[in-house]
């Protein structure tokens, strides 16, 4: 027996829509398929359907809707339950589905698949939206800061010209004078001279491309929570939670090694040197960067108990020379997000009192546009 299916407003047997080839496509889609029963148990649930749930079909498969989305918006709920009592099919949208780890929004669409006027199936297909306005974030956040980077390496590059030439002269003039009192100035601008070009180095941000090995990425949390320990002489409590099935990756472990001690320096300096911080490590499925997707990236967890970032900061926190802090140059989390840049990465911070997450986000192959 056969039941019809409005598949791209074409009307196929669902029978075939099971085929190995009809798997395969709905394998690749983007878009979460589970397929339920007349009694709203799954019967059939596709790859990003799986990625959705966190779960494998395996063991989704079988369940009910009521003890797959019990702990989830009570619209989906609702909303499975109308269109079955109704045989009419039902859009929602920015629902809330409720995962192991976190929630996330989705959009919500049913179809009952009707055999003798009667429903025998229903077709639902969640789409994550919040991954969207996610990804509009992230090629957001890399304008900026590629327009950034642009703006102040031009402006290093116009400062360092003159400084050089003010260095010489306070040289030249070190060398004419004899008087000790006079050469404490000179010794002063050549010694603030060389400060300033310090400082335009750092702004100039990675000057080298990354020398890219097989590394692996617990190392380097390893080595700079051995380096931060040191620094804080013990006040600060460093924890991990790593994912020990992850391989090796092909980075440059310095860069890398940098890129995450500014990170952790400045959770640090906001705790005033006494707190909690975590590093935790795990894989992230289906990490888009930009228009760039790859199928895994490791995901680098830099956690703090500190007070927070304050929210009027939080879009500019990767800007070269902004701070919070009266003393901080501004210049860490720019060159550390410049250095993840340079390995096709991401760094993301979402922050609130009590809990400061900065996100690394490290592919692990090439990926396609």
């Amino acid at each position: 027996m056969s039941w019809p299916i409005n598949c791209m407003y074409k009307t196929i047997p669902i029978k075939d829509c099971r085929q190995p080839m009809y798997k395969r496509i709905l394998d690749h889609l983007n878009t979460a398929i589970l397929l339920f029963d007349h009694e709203l148990i799954l019967t059939f649930i596709n790859t990003t359907g799986e990625i959705l749930l966190a779960d494998s079909a395996h063991h989704l498969v079988g369940h009910s809707a009521e003890e797959l989305f019990k702990s989830s918006d009570c619209a989906l709920l609702a909303n499975l339950n109308q269109s079955l009592a109704m045989a009419e099919p039902l859009v929602d949208r920015a629902l809330t589905l409720n995962r192991m780890t976190h929630n996330v929004t989705i959009n919500f669409s049913a179809t009952p698949l009707m055999v003798d006027e009667l429903v025998s199936e229903i077709l639902v297909e969640l789409q994550q939206v919040d991954n969207h306005l996610r990804i509009s974030k992230e090629e957001q956040l890399l304008s900026q800061h590629n327009t950034a980077r642009l703006l102040v390496r031009g402006l290093a590059h116009e400062i360092k010209n003159p400084l050089g030439g003010l260095r010489g002269a306070a040289q030249l003039l070190d060398l004419e004078l004899h008087d000790p009192d006079l050469k404490e100035y000179t010794q002063i601008i050549i010694a603030e001279s060389d400060r300033l070009q310090g400082l335009m180095d750092k702004m100039l941000g990675p000057n080298k491309l990354p020398n890219k090995k097989a590394i692996n990425i617990h190392e380097v949390l390893e080595r700079v929570r051995q380096l931060v320990q040191a620094e804080s002489s013990g006040n600060i409590v460093i924890k991990h939670d790593y994912d020990p099935s992850i391989p090796d990756i092909n980075a440059d472990k310095d860069q890398l090694i940098q890129a995450i001690l500014n990170i952790a320096r400045n959770a640090v300096q906001a705790m005033d040197g006494k707190g909690h911080i975590i590093f935790k490590t795990r894989i992230h499925r289906h990490m888009s960067v930009g228009r760039k997707r790859y199928k895994l990236a490791v995901k680098c967890d830099i956690i703090d108990n500190g007070p927070g970032i304050d929210a009027n900061m939080m879009n500019q926190i990767f800007y070269p020379m902004i701070t919070g802090r009266a003393e901080g140059t501004g210049l860490g989390l720019s060159i550390a997000q410049a250095l993840i840049n340079q390995h096709n990465g991401l760094i993301e911070c979402n922050s609130e009192p009590g809990n400061t997450v900065f996100s690394i986000y490290l592919p692990m192959e090439t990926g396609n546009e």
